[in-house]
This record gives C-alpha cells, sequence and structure tokens, in this order.
C-alpha cells in the first residue's frame, strides 16, 4: 500500500463490511471432558466444493478460541430468521452458553442445535492466523439441511429475507 494513502480505520471498515449481509450462524464445539460451547458467528463461507470446504474466522479476543485451535472437529448452526435470541444469547460473553439450550451430538460429537436451516459437522482441515483472528478451514463431514429462511445480519442490525 502507497503511504500516500491514509490508513481505514477500524470503524470505517466496519461500516463498510456491515453492508454486506450475511447469515447467523453459531460455531459450536466440545472440550476434552465432553462439554459443548459456542459462539454466535457471521463470518461464515463456503471455499471449495472439492473437497467440500468452509471457513469460519474467529477472533483472537474470543474466551473459547483455544477449544477451536484444539479441536479435530467443529459444527456449523445456521440459523433460520425465528432463532435471533439463540444468536443473541450465544454472542453474550460470561455465562454457560449451552447451558439452558438442548443440543444433539452429530457424528463427530460436535454440539448440534435443533431448528436451524443447516447443521455441519467439519473435520478441521486447517487454521491459519490472519490479522487479529484465526482462520478455522473445516472439510465437512456431515451435514443436514431443512427449509426455511435464513436470519440476516446487515449494517449492525437483524434482518429477515424478503422474497422478490
Amino acid at each position: 500500500m502507497s503511504s500516500d494513502h491514509a490508513r481505514v480505520t477500524g470503524a470505517e471498515f466496519r461500516r463498510a463490511c456491515g453492508r454486506f449481509a450475511t447469515g447467523v450462524t453459531i460455531a459450536s464445539v466440545l472440550d476434552a471432558a465432553g462439554a459443548p460451547h459456542g459462539l454466535t458467528v457471521s463470518s461464515f463461507t463456503s471455499v471449495s466444493l472439492e473437497p467440500p470446504l468452509v471457513l469460519v474466522c474467529l477472533g483472537h479476543g474470543v474466551s473459547n478460541i483455544q477449544l477451536f485451535r484444539e479441536a479435530t472437529y467443529f459444527g456449523i448452526n445456521v440459523l433460520n430468521e425465528d432463532q435471533q435470541a439463540l444468536s443473541d444469547h450465544f454472542a453474550r460473553k460470561g455465562h454457560d452458553r449451552f447451558g439452558s439450550i438442548p443440543w444433539e451430538k452429530g457424528a463427530s460429537g460436535v454440539p448440534l442445535i435443533p431448528g436451524c436451516l443447516a447443521r455441519m459437522e467439519c473435520a478441521v482441515h486447517r487454521r491459519v492466523e490472519m490479522g487479529d483472528h484465526d482462520i478455522f478451514v473445516g472439510e465437512m463431514m456431515h451435514c443436514e439441511v431443512s427449509e426455511g429462511n435464513p436470519l440476516i445480519h446487515f449494517a449492525g442490525a437483524y434482518r429477515k429475507l424478503e422474497l422478490l
């Protein structure tokens, strides 16, 4: 980058990226004792069809990032438009996020949340440190898909999909 250009501020970066509508997911993992952990994540995307790869980005300040770093598998739960309260619950820090939330163990053992649009089980393929985040690339091993509309996040607020 040329020194003639001012660097984009964090607020400008967040505002510009917030103009890209995203779905909302809950990334999940088990700890060594078998307890479930998870957090709300909107930085999720598909990467490759062959092999079937997806990625999720977790900030270095995330309280349970070390659990994801140590895991062999992780789950992705794609939220439907009626699961905003679940997204808010998993976004809050300082409590047992799975304490009152029903969940099931997937084939790989990862926590999967009932009622989601998609539930994916991924084997960790690669982890890359990039800036203030870790990028976790996972190979999708199992998935379940349901009908419905997604919970959308745009410009700092939840939205619902409107069909044209």
